[in-house]
């Protein structure tokens, strides 16, 4: 067999293992969708039937206009919008100047102090939880979104940190250089030159710590108890 011929076998191989993994990837996200616009007797329905003879939007209709229990889905969401917004700004604003510290300035301890942030970020949220809960039934913050606000800020901050520090170390310091000897200071230099060249790392960090406060629900689950809280 020619060198020709096993590169189209190969690309052949390949195309096809692509398609099939892009099928089982994308077939539950399908039937999610089909799910949802289908009646149920089609659902239960023996073959499976893809395409519902009748669809409908009333599941939807429910859940985006109707009042009542149904209402609790929007109120959710939207605190949940408010909270990972909230986080993801506080941690990306501390973040990106704790990491510029950590990534250009010397100072004793800097790399204990890593170290411990580090820690800190792995530590599991059921081992910290009933401190956390004592202190914000001491000062009546339970079952506020501020207090997830604070406590998820205080858990993603470290992440933030170590992403934001290891792209600024990526940065040539020849450019810090050029600025000091026109007389930038280090804000100076942190808003002019480190964040206009980090924005795609930025832009990253900022999507991952807006993830992170969208999807976590131990904290929630414990320090909330009404919709208006709720996420």
């Amino acid at each position: 067999m020619g060198v020709k011929k096993q590169r189209i076998f190969r690309t052949i191989g390949i195309t096809l293992g692509s398609i099939i993994l892009v099928i089982g990837l994308l077939a539950p996200l399908v039937w999610l969708l089909i799910s949802s616009v289908a009646d149920l007797k089609e659902l239960l329905k023996i073959p499976l039937q893809w395409i519902p003879e009748n669809i409908s939007f009333e599941r939807y209709s429910k859940i985006l206009f109707s009042q009542g229990s149904e209402s609790e889905f929007r109120k959710t969401m939207m605190n949940s919008f408010v909270v990972a917004s909230a986080v993801t700004l506080i941690c990306v604003s501390i973040g990106s100047l704790s990491a510029y510290a950590f990534s250009r300035l010397k100072f004793p301890g800097k790399d204990k102090i890593l170290f411990v942030l580090l820690f800190s970020y792995m530590l599991p949220p059921v081992a910290i939880i009933i401190p956390i809960y004592q202190i914000f039934s001491r000062y009546n913050l339970l079952d506020t979104k501020i207090a997830l606000i604070l406590v998820y800020s205080a858990i993603i901050t470290p992440f933030v940190i170590w992403i934001m520090r290891t792209y600024f170390d990526s940065i040539p310091r020849d450019l810090e250089d050029a600025a000091k000897i026109d007389g930038c200071t280090y804000l100076g230099i942190l808003f002019r030159i480190m964040i206009p060249l980090s924005a795609p790392g930025i832009v990253a960090t900022l999507l991952l710590a807006f993830l992170m406060s969208w999807e976590e629900f131990f904290m929630a689950l414990i320090m909330t108890s009404s919709v208006a809280s709720k996420t």
